[in-house]
């Protein structure tokens, strides 16, 4: 198996293949056109004969909300079931998942444009962490599960605030309450942390050698501007070197750094899901396989 994907994308074909599944991506940067590299889409190769869904379809210079995911998400879900086929939901970005599978209704507030500039200007003028902690006084428990230079989401409490007058975590507590039509289980991959530490290193020095910085450079050039999607981990740093903020050395180890970061929140993510059933990602895959069968059956 590639060492580029770390068991998530092998074990989810193989599992579609032994249930007659498709899968559904729930991967904020896989959504997104020509960011191949950095996002670690699963090639053509790998996907086999598994149609996939929410990959490789929105443009890097879009703004993409979780209600946009939702929507889409639910659509390809039902179009799956439709078929007799079972869905399986893959990916990590934890708000992405939560949106499916805890029904939570990200309605599309009217933010105004002049305070998300008001807030931009601020990040720029005095530092982000004014922000944080400004977000931190609002809604603490929001501010759990975001990193301290998550510039979008730390405006996104701010903006939620100003917009309803409700903090993110109250809104959602309101709109949890809608029951969800689907019987679903949730199954995470869990490995000791000095392997996944060093599975992640390992991953970003293969992304550098796949070509990341000409993958960025080429978005920046096609795009003719810095797309949102270049906030993403791993891209961000690399425009970083590119703008010369950073050495090539800087941006390699902010990368692996951020990624270790971001791989622990996930952990803490899927763990605060009491319902997780947890398998052994340096385990065997037809045992993990099995495990899910039987948790599905």
């Amino acid at each position: 198996m590639d060492q580029q994907h770390h068991g998530k994308t092998a074990l989810s074909i193989e599992l579609a293949k032994q249930i007659n599944g498709e899968v559904v991506s729930a991967d904020s940067m896989q959504i997104y056109k020509d960011m191949d590299i950095g996002s670690a889409k699963p090639t053509k190769e790998e996907m086999g004969d598994i149609k996939h869904y929410m990959i490789d379809f929105v443009s890097p210079d879009e703004r993409y909300s979780v209600a946009d995911y939702k929507k889409e998400a639910i659509k390809c879900i039902e179009e799956i079931l439709k078929k007799g086929k079972i869905p399986i939901v893959v990916g990590g970005t934890g708000l992405y998942v939560d949106s499916l599978i805890y029904g939570i209704e990200y309605q599309d507030i009217e933010f105004d444009e002049e305070y998300r500039n008001k807030l931009e200007q601020l990040a720029e003028k005095e530092g982000l962490e004014k922000l944080y902690n400004r977000a931190k006084e609002i809604d603490e428990e929001a501010i759990k599960s975001i990193s301290k230079n998550d510039k979008k989401r730390i405006i996104r409490i701010l903006e939620i605030y100003k917009a309803t007058g409700k903090t993110k975590t109250e809104q959602e507590i309101a709109s949890r309450k809608k029951e969800i039509p689907y019987d679903y289980k949730v199954f995470a991959l869990n490995m000791d942390r000095e392997i996944l530490y060093d599975r992640i290193n390992r991953r970003v020095d293969i992304m550098i050698e796949q070509g990341l910085i000409e993958e960025t450079k080429n978005i920046c050039k096609k795009y003719n501007k810095y797309p949102t999607a270049m906030q993403a981990l791993g891209y961000k740093e690399i425009k970083e070197y590119l703008e010369g903020i950073l050495t090539k050395e800087e941006a390699i180890e902010k990368i692996k750094l951020e990624t270790r970061r971001y791989a622990k929140r996930q952990l803490t993510w899927f763990r605060k899901n009491k319902q997780t059933i947890w398998l052994d990602a340096s385990g065997d895959r037809q045992n993990n396989i099995n495990i899910i069968l039987e948790g599905i059956n």
